[in-house]
């Protein structure tokens, strides 16, 4: 069976409706990128992106291109823009990303309004154990993971000019209603752990701590690893980034450790894995880590990790309930239906012992 490393990496030519008109391209780009007008041709890389990204070639070298869809979107999905602007932030802030050149709002030119970054060679590693990666630079990959992921929390969203995505408190709330929302319209069978939750969760909702610029979706996939050492190259991916709760942000990013392992496509999980013959440390350590780099105790992490795997069962369910009516946009389905209640009885143990 292909595993996620397989079916992710790697580029493909694009299909017929995700192709660019490379000539109309070039006459546009030449005025931005010396060398990028004419001789262009262009690769669509495979692994998991909403909005269509291509490896853009030419005389004047490789570059980035990524794009909404061609046709009608929903208002607030595919919002590349507000991500170019969180990357030009990010320029300079000890956070690595790739380099923004330019946006492009004129729909005339490829179908859709896009961007082009800079072009960053490394490795991306689709699965938590990092496959046959000698331990040392597993552990050596992990620990600067976690050092990026710190560095990104301990950033002032007013220093960097983002201190406007978002309201300033209140985040854990929004989040928690905007999911269960989401799930109530999503649910293709009565799970009674889901009901359970979207019933406890909000009883014990953590007071307001502390506001910060988080990522949404901080991976060992959304990172590009440098091709000469286990270093983080670049941050990629940050069509969720917003301001609010980092442990919210640390839950969902500890998912390869709490995930549950599956045969398929759907899981990164290092559970019943040998992580010390792996080279990984297990989450109590690398939660200890990342605290000690934000100069902050280690949290009780129950109640985020159990929103966590709540939040993560209702996306499950959200991206099946697309592919039941025909508008899921990936080109391969990785989930099934029994994989929600089985994620919704993990995160009602989370929980529980909170509940009494």
């Amino acid at each position: 069976m292909t595993g996620r490393q397989e079916q992710f990496s790697g580029e493909e030519a694009p299909p017929a409706h995700l192709q660019l008109d490379l000539d109309r391209l070039g006459q546009w780009l030449g005025a931005y990128l010396p060398g990028m007008d004419r001789d262009l041709s262009a690769t669509k890389f495979k692994g998991g992106q909403s909005n269509p990204t291509y490896r853009l070639s030419g005389p004047a070298g490789d570059y980035v291109l990524r794009r909404k869809p061609p046709g009608e979107l929903v208002a607030t999905a595919h919002q590349i823009d507000r991500e170019y602007r969180i990357l030009s932030a990010l320029a300079d802030s000890g956070v690595p990303v790739p380099r923004t050149y330019v946006y492009c709002t004129d729909t005339d030119v490829i179908g859709s309004e896009f961007c082009v970054v800079e072009h960053i060679a490394g490795r991306v590693f689709w699965e938590a154990d990092m496959g046959d990666t000698p331990p040392s630079d597993r552990s050596a990959v992990y620990d600067d993971m976690n050092r990026v992921f710190a560095t990104l929390h301990n950033l002032d969203p007013a220093a960097i000019g983002l201190s406007d995505l978002a309201p300033p408190s209140g985040y854990a709330a929004r989040n928690l209603s905007r999911w269960s929302k989401i799930y109530t319209q999503s649910a293709l069978e009565p799970v009674a752990d889901m009901d359970w939750l979207m019933t406890h969760l909000p009883d014990h909702l953590p007071t307001d701590g502390e506001t910060r610029f988080i990522h949404g979706d901080y991976g060992l996939y959304n990172l590009i690893i440098r091709p000469d050492a286990p270093k983080v190259a670049a941050v990629l991916d940050w069509e969720m980034a917003t301001l609010g709760d980092p442990l919210i942000d640390l839950a969902h990013h500890l998912r390869a450790w709490w995930d549950l392992p599956d045969s398929g496509l759907a899981a990164t999980s290092l559970v019943d894995k040998d992580l010390v013959a792996l080279g990984i440390p297990t989450m109590d350590d690398y939660v200890a880590r990342y605290c000690d780099r934000r100069g902050m105790p280690v949290p009780d992490m129950r109640w985020y990790i159990a929103y966590a795997q709540f939040r993560y069962a209702a996306m499950v369910q959200g991206i099946l309930k697309r592919a039941a009516d025909g508008t899921a946009s990936s080109r391969v389905m990785v989930h099934r239906q029994d994989r929600v209640p089985r994620i919704a009885a993990m995160a009602r143990r989370t929980l529980e012992p909170l509940v009494g």
